[in-house]
């Protein structure tokens, strides 16, 4: 098994890198995805994230309210401390469990958006790095997402430096110029994955 950490900054093109991993026949852990499992409705994460924030974080639906919670903790660092400490430890135990479930030949990728972040390059063989340049990630952001772009910068502060990033990536796939430029680098880089 090939563990790998695919990491990118919000807008530069990560979840595409994973859809196209995935038809090659990667094994996709995706920790956003995750993320939203474990604060479904009924689940310990959700009554733990109410009990931090309050009732006013819940759809009327009983949902969590995604929106308004990053309206909260995009804002206050501490807030989003609060919250990483509450949905982290479940993403990675829920991680572990699919990781462990995947054949012993399998690439295995771990699709992180906070990996640079929280530290967790040494937990993989290998570090993919999906870049974009900030100006990029703002217009995929304002234009793609329908962010305003005061709150694109804000979820751009919240990340890692593109620096940070690279600094702890074994490969890099650039994700400036048109998605058409984006499958041949994943393809070779899934090569060198499979010969890894």
């Amino acid at each position: 098994m090939v563990k790998v950490g695919l990491t990118g900054g919000i807008g530069a093109g990560k979840s595409e890198v994973s859809r196209l991993l995935a038809s090659y026949g990667a094994v996709i852990v995706d920790a956003d995805k995750i993320a939203r499992e474990v604060v479904e409705p009924g689940t310990p994460g959700l009554a733990a994230v109410v009990e931090e924030f309050g009732d006013g974080v819940l759809a009327p639906d009983g949902t969590l309210d995604r929106p308004k919670l990053g309206g909260i903790v995009f804002a206050d660092p501490d807030k989003l401390k609060a919250l990483n400490a509450i949905v982290h430890p479940l993403v990675g135990a829920r991680s572990a469990e699919l990781e462990a479930s995947a054949g012993p030949d399998a690439v295995v990728v771990h699709d992180v958006p906070l990996l640079t972040e929280n530290g967790l390059a040494p937990l993989y063989d290998l570090v993919v790095v999906v870049d974009a340049s900030p100006g990029t990630q703002l217009d995929r952001l304002v234009r793609l997402r329908a962010m305003t772009e005061d709150e694109a910068r804000s979820r751009m502060a919240a990340q890692a430096t593109r620096a940070q990033r690279l600094a702890v990536a074994d490969l890099v796939i650039d994700n400036d110029g048109p998605l058409e430029a984006l499958e041949p680098q994943v393809r070779e880089v899934w090569e060198r994955l499979r010969a890894a």
